[in-house]
């Protein structure tokens, strides 16, 4: 049933409109990378907290870690925010 309304969207609509339709379904899909960098960056912050909270005087060495980690998981969130634009735009031509 499945591959006959595959085969009737083959005939009925043109290609573009199907390769726009799966580019911003992947570039959708793409932006949902954004949850993880969240999550992990606040359970660095998390961690952090708790770290100076139980030794002050290493506040300076935890911040510094805590910086570095967050940029880390940031990455990965840009990461998919550009796959998406480049999913939307490149298709788009």
């Amino acid at each position: 049933m499945l591959f006959e309304f595959v085969n009737f969207l083959a005939d009925a609509v043109p290609q573009e409109f199907i390769m726009k339709g799966l580019g911003a379904i992947g570039a959708g899909i793409a932006v949902l990378t954004g949850i993880g960098p969240g999550i992990g960056e606040g359970n660095v912050c998390k961690a952090a907290v708790e770290g100076v909270s139980r030794n002050p005087e290493a506040s300076g060495s935890i911040r510094s870690t805590m910086i570095l980690g967050c940029a880390l998981c940031e990455t990965t969130g840009i990461y998919g925010f550009v796959i998406a634009l480049l999913a939307l735009f490149l298709v788009a031509l």
